[in-house]
């Protein structure tokens, strides 16, 4: 089985500012098979990570950079993966993971159950591929484990992920695939069929505090500044 990263942000989200080789640096140091970029609402951070790959084979080997986005909805976030063009945001879950469908993309529902990070808080009827079912990020189990449970329930492939806004935790949560080849199609294959397994540690409680409070802070001054409505 490989190893892969399916969460991970970069400068391109509103609320990151980590640099794509910072990224793919990691991704490598750390013997991932590969990532996706899934910025919020944002696709250029995955397609450059891949034009960044495929010019440096020497320093990047096989890493496999999948391009994706992380979509909010209107009832939360979706990462879809294998996407080159933009999803709108805000439609339905079931409308986002539809459009996601005629791409030939993946869905996966993003830490369905944990509210404070826009979870969608459902599964059955969303219309996505698979569950993060392991977030790094989710200070306790039990959204996690909520995620894992339902996933299960449904017979719903499962997957893991960082949602590392930070080169130091990515592959911090990942998931092991059982592909043929360490390639896209194989991958989304592995995941369609159920071949996965999630996995790894929790983001220290004191880094995802501190993302917290950067997220308020940012959030406060656009307010102050008009540019979004309480």
């Amino acid at each position: 089985m490989l190893k892969y990263d399916f969460h991970v942000h970069s400068k391109y989200s509103k609320d990151c500012k980590t640099p794509l080789k910072d990224i793919l640096n990691a991704a490598k140091a750390k013997n991932l098979s590969g990532i996706a970029i899934c910025d919020h609402d944002e696709i250029k951070g995955g397609l450059k990570a891949l034009e960044i790959v495929k010019e440096n084979p020497k320093k990047y080997g096989d890493l496999i950079v999948i391009p994706g986005i992380e979509v909010s909805t209107s009832k939360g976030h979706i990462l879809v993966l294998g996407v080159t063009e933009k999803i709108p945001p805000y439609m339905t879950p079931e409308e986002t993971t539809d459009m996601a469908r005629e791409l030939n993309a993946v869905s996966i529902a993003a830490h369905p159950f944990r509210k404070a990070a826009h979870g969608i808080g459902y599964l059955k009827g969303s219309g996505v591929d698979a569950a993060e079912t392991f977030n790094s990020k989710c200070l306790t189990n039990s959204a996690n484990n909520r995620a894992r449970r339902v996933a299960e329930n449904l017979g719903m492939p499962q997957v893991g992920g960082s949602d590392a806004h930070i080169a130091e935790l990515v592959g911090q949560g990942y998931t092991l695939a059982d592909v043929g080849a360490n390639s896209q199609e194989s991958i989304f294959d592995a995941i369609l069929r159920g071949a996965t397994i999630p996995g790894g540690e929790k983001t220290p409680k004191e880094v995802v505090a501190n993302q917290i409070r950067k997220n308020i802070f940012r959030r406060t001054r656009m307010l102050l500044n008009g540019k979004i409505r309480a």
